[in-house]
């Protein structure tokens, strides 16, 4: 079973940046994807962006440019780099990890992208 724990969410104002953590129980080494979901209020939760095992990521379009996924095998932890925010970025930001076959959750941070 997998653990996952986001900290770094919190307000900012529009054009500024925030950086996500998400701290994992096992190693990651032995994650075969990770990644970051988005939920807004009455939307449905989305992709925003994923990291796969080998290095290779995928992003949300509304997010290209802007946000950069990236994780430290060393100290088992994903991020989720985000500059240039939105007003529309205002969401609760989950990471997820995909391990033996099973997906499992955080619970969330928020994000509140704001002046």
């Amino acid at each position: 079973q997998v653990q996952l724990a986001e900290s770094g969410g919190g307000l900012v104002q529009p054009g500024g940046s925030l950086r996500l953590s998400c701290a994992a129980s096992v190693s990651i080494f032995s994650i075969d994807a990770m990644g970051w979901y988005r939920q807004a209020p009455g939307k449905e939760r989305e992709l925003v962006a994923r990291i796969f095992g080998g290095g290779s990521t995928n992003y949300a379009d509304s997010v290209k440019g802007r946000f950069t996924i990236s994780r430290d095998n060393a100290k088992n932890t994903m991020y989720l780099q985000m500059n240039s925010l939105k007003p529309e970025d205002t969401a609760v930001y989950y990471c997820n990890a995909d391990y033996s076959l099973v997906r499992y959750w955080g619970q969330g941070t928020q994000v509140t992208v704001s002046s």
